[in-house]
């Protein structure tokens, strides 16, 4: 357990990334144990629409053809495709009703693991003061460590959830690699008892 506290403020912000049907158990490309983050999350979007801060919920929204589905000669199968069930958040997320939704890799030819790449997040944050992201969701080793990383690159200080990731891990190990190279990249790992006590 991690014992130094992370004083929740004016400029922080919590971004939920692609926590969607489709990356959750029964989903078209679901990532091991990725149900565990929901109730996590929950406790932090509360905690930051407690504090009156910003929630953003990031989501793969896919035309049918996009160029990631292996009928298309991509990597994975058909997922979170825009409009269809496995694209929604699952009915157990409880987002804050002020969310703002992010959606990013909307074009056929193009993919996007970021969910700064191709959007206006970091307009966004920019725009509402933020200077903290606070970063959890799906998944550890794709999504999420591209968010990161783009969000020190954008110059916000990142703090990744690291109770509220779950990784693919194509290659035992991916998720622990990928936590590894945001830490040394500059983001800082903390989980719930740091933000809520």
């Amino acid at each position: 357990m991690k014992t130094d506290i992370v004083p929740l403020g004016k400029g922080d912000a919590l971004i939920v990334v692609d926590v969607q049907r489709d990356f959750l158990p029964g989903g078209a490309l679901a990532v091991p144990g990725g149900d565990v983050v929901v109730p996590l999350l929950n406790r932090y979007a509360a905690e930051f629409e407690r504090h009156g801060l910003p929630v953003y919920a990031t989501r793969d929204w896919h035309p049918p053809d996009h160029c990631s589905f292996r009928e298309r000669g991509g990597q994975w199968p058909a997922h979170c495709v825009a409009g269809s069930a496995g694209a929604e958040w699952p009915s157990a997320l409880i987002l804050p009703s002020e969310t703002r939704v992010v959606s990013k890799a909307t074009a056929a030819a193009v993919d996007a693991y970021s969910a700064f790449q191709g959007t206006d997040l970091a307009a966004q944050l920019r725009a509402h003061g933020c200077k903290r992201a606070f970063i959890g969701g799906l998944a550890t080793d794709y999504c999420v460590k591209a968010t990161v990383l783009d969000a020190l690159t954008e110059g916000f200080a990142v703090f990744v959830l690291e109770d509220a990731v779950r990784a693919v891990d194509l290659r035992p190990g991916d998720g622990a690699r990928a936590l590894k190279e945001v830490s040394g990249r500059g983001a800082r790992l903390l989980d719930l008892d740091q933000v809520i006590h």
